[in-house]
């Protein structure tokens, strides 16, 4: 059973103030779960409505195993799972200087939870260890941005960081910084340095001006279809699933 105080404790980690304030965040799912496990993630409290889940994770100092319906008032997903952890965020290290001599994305501005968590995902797909986001990006630890990482946030570092700053400081080492533009050029015919730097911008207005000023390297993705009958533009997810394949193809 699931105490009144424990249920209101849960549900205030729907607050981005209350998980930065405690240091923990939410994962649903035996799939994450394990994954976060595995990756030497602390599980501070585990919730589960299956005692041979409860039985499975007996190496957790708290598990909790409550019925369905509480399991509905403690899940922040729509069709609640049989498991929850409360899990302590781990603490960031800085980025390495030099920068690790490897493809690295950068992102400016992206807001949608299910962005995130995809660009995460297809990250640690394409082995991409570093994820460079602007201080206005949506929190990695968005419950909606861990649960579409599927466990990916197990394996890549997010870093959030004044984006000028570390284009800057990756231009003063030498590295090719790479911006995705409605107006670059043909990603297909372009040459492509495998540790670039992939600038990826907001849903709605692209690359910020501010950034789009640092970038000489511009990358556009060609549409094939008829003139006029194709969509202005790619989600920004997709756009990052064809950048990074192209970049690791090489």
């Amino acid at each position: 059973m699931i105490s009144k105080n424990k249920t209101k404790y849960i549900q205030s980690l729907s607050r981005k103030k209350e998980r930065e304030e405690l240091g923990i965040f939410i994962a649903e799912g035996e799939k994450l779960i394990t994954e976060l496990i595995k990756a030497d993630f602390s599980i501070d409290l585990l919730v589960t409505s299956s005692a041979d889940l409860a039985k499975k994770m007996n190496h957790i100092s708290e598990v909790i195993i409550g019925d369905e319906s509480e399991m509905k008032k403690i899940s922040l997903l729509k069709t609640p799972s049989s498991i929850l952890a409360v899990v302590k965020i781990p603490v960031k290290n800085a980025l390495p200087d030099p920068l690790p001599d490897d493809l690295i994305i950068a992102l400016d501005g992206i807001q949608d939870p299910g962005n995130m968590g995809t660009i995460i995902r297809l990250a640690s797909w394409f082995g991409i260890k570093n994820i460079v986001c602007s201080t206005n990006c949506v929190e990695c630890f968005n419950p909606k941005v861990v649960q579409a990482t599927m466990g990916a946030i197990a394996h890549v570092e997010v870093t959030y960081t004044e984006l000028d700053s570390f284009i800057m400081r990756a231009l003063k080492e030498k590295r090719t910084v790479y911006g995705t533009l409605l107006e670059g050029q043909n990603i297909y015919t372009s040459d492509l340095e495998k540790n670039g730097i992939i600038v990826l911008g907001n849903e709605g207005n692209g690359i910020s001006p501010d950034i789009e000023k640092l970038i000489i390297n511009r990358l556009s993705i060609p549409s094939f279809g008829p003139k006029n009958k194709t969509v202005e533009s790619l989600n920004v997810s997709v756009a990052a699933a064809i950048v990074c394949s192209e970049f690791r193809r090489r």
